[in-house]
């Protein structure tokens, strides 16, 4: 087979790589993904770009195929997200954390908590993680995942959200987003859109992003 077309059903069969990024939604359709079957869920579709996920009695969601590859360990996540109806998570990010894994919660408990369940145990709401802030409808938010071997940390439009210590800890996840693992976003009876999704394996002594001050 000639080297030219190989290269190109290669390229074809896996998510795409650009720059050491690695696309995980190509922006047509669900491709690499397959919808949560958490009962209740709402519709899930590919609009103008973006994955819309409808609201769901309680849940709706995707959970990334087990067929791609995606790193456990030295990554980062990125994406966009925004709420669309609906006051509560609109991005539930379920990650890998070696064998186990954790989740991003963004906007939950009311519509504004920002947090990572679970750390011993202890959910968004209730360990040093839980913070606060107003998420706006129909408002694309900028959300960076980073997972080192001893921390996690997030970012909101290049403001640092999250910044956890994992040495010694147990990181878990709600029951509710097991289905979500190992890779997958959820929402709780909100509508949301995702888009920009990628990941991709960190350097050894990558520096950290460049964060965006806070005008207050």
């Amino acid at each position: 087979m000639p080297t030219i077309l190989l290269t190109v059903l290669t390229l074809l069969a896996d998510p795409v790589e650009t720059a050491g990024k690695i696309s995980l939604f190509d922006g047509k359709s669900l491709t690499g993904w397959k919808i949560t079957d958490f009962g209740g869920q709402g519709e899930v579709r590919v609009e103008e770009g973006h994955i819309f996920l409808d609201m769901g009695s309680d849940m709706t969601g995707i959970t990334i195929d087990p067929a791609t590859k995606i790193p456990s360990m030295n990554y980062e996540i990125s994406l966009e997200a925004q709420r669309v109806v609906g006051g509560d998570f609109f991005c539930g990010l379920t990650f890998p954390v070696n064998k186990d894994a954790c989740s991003l919660i963004v906007g939950g408990w009311g519509g504004g908590l920002v947090g990572l369940s679970s750390l011993d145990g202890k959910d968004a709401s209730n360990n040093e993680t839980s913070s606060w802030r107003d998420f706006e409808n129909d408002q694309w938010y900028q959300i960076k995942l980073r997972v080192e071997p001893e921390r996690i940390r997030a970012w909101i439009d290049g403001r640092k959200v999250v910044e956890a210590v994992t040495k010694d800890r147990k990181i878990g996840i709600r029951p509710e987003v097991n289905l979500c693992r190992p890779l997958g976003f959820s929402t709780w009876r909100t509508a949301a859109a995702l888009r920009k999704i990628e990941v991709r394996s960190l350097a050894p002594n990558e520096p950290d992003p460049v964060e965006v001050k806070s005008e207050e």
